[in-house]
């Protein structure tokens, strides 16, 4: 029975989490699988084990190293494992190479704003919120383009934000492959992140980045983690978060955050503390109301 982490090595000897005074909580993991079943995901749209290295001979040590070798095949294509540790990004790194990309083609798909008509229209600009300052203008965009960004192989920017989101979850020092179940492990609906990221592109991978990347709220995620993967609570961490952003765009285009963003002269940090306060909220409910993944739809709306 594979680690609920997703972890395939022995050598994450229990032992080192001691002696660095850290401890990830064990719990009993319900495979994505199970959900899709019933439709309800759709809708949404142990520790280590205890392998010790000096327990090894070398003949299996050998055996082990050729099959970590063997490419992983996947019905896009022939991919490997990283030939070398990815390094971690930060949420601030990754915004920065958003601003220097080329985002041209994305942005031409942006609706900054929700178009109204008629009365709807005239009751919106006599009683509703403030337009976001002009100077404000662009870094709401870049957030909508960002949105409309797919996830892409062969920029390495993105496959490090999937790693670190990967590492900072499960507590795993490990590169994890581009495709398999673990991403089910950590709440995806499938082998491949990038199917279930429709409607919120990179900027849904972005507020997950920003979730796990904070020290002073990365108790909170993994509080959180724990939770969805409850014998009884379970519910699709990932798929989730992505639901969340889907609110905090819609919020935005709404213009319902501008007067917050006037105030603070600034877009998407709001938008990353809008999106952590609805993920502590639904936490909240979820966790003490006993809401199980039959309520999903409720508790989200």
């Amino acid at each position: 029975m594979a680690p609920p982490w997703g972890m395939n090595r022995c050598s994450m000897d229990n032992r080192q989490f001691e002696e660095q005074g850290v401890s990830f909580p064990s719990f009993k993991s319900v495979p994505i699988s199970a959900l899709k079943q019933n439709g309800l995901l759709q809708s949404l749209s142990a520790a280590a084990n205890g392998c010790r290295e000096v327990d090894i001979t070398e003949e299996v040590r050998r055996a082990r190293e050729e099959w970590e070798a063997v490419e992983n095949v996947h019905p896009g294509g022939i991919l490997e494992k990283p030939p070398g540790p990815i390094p971690l990004i930060s949420f601030n790194e990754a915004l920065q190479h958003f601003q220097t990309a080329d985002l041209s083609d994305c942005r031409k798909k942006i609706q900054p704003t929700v178009q109204r008509r008629g009365l709807a229209a005239v009751a919106h600009f006599l009683f509703g919120p403030p337009r976001l300052y002009q100077l404000l203008q662009s870094e709401r965009d870049l957030a909508l383009a960002i949105a409309q960004c797919g996830l892409d192989n062969n920029e390495k920017v993105h496959m490090r934000i999937l790693q670190t989101i990967y590492k900072k979850l499960t507590g795993s020092r490990f590169d994890c492959a581009r495709y398999g179940s673990h991403w089910e492990d950590l709440g995806f609906q499938g082998m491949d992140p990038g199917t279930d990221l429709r409607g919120t592109g990179l900027l849904g991978l972005m507020q997950t980045l920003y979730f796990v990347m904070d020290s002073r709220i990365l108790p909170l995620a993994r509080e959180i983690f724990k939770l969805s993967h409850h014998e009884m609570q379970n519910f699709p961490f990932c798929v989730m978060s992505i639901n969340i952003t889907r609110i905090v765009i819609q919020v935005l285009r709404e213009e319902r955050l501008s007067r917050e963003c006037n105030r603070r002269q600034q877009v998407i940090a709001v938008l990353n503390d809008l999106y952590v306060a609805i993920f502590l909220r639904l936490f909240n409910i979820w966790k003490t109301q006993q809401k199980t993944i039959s309520d999903s739809g409720f508790v989200l709306k």
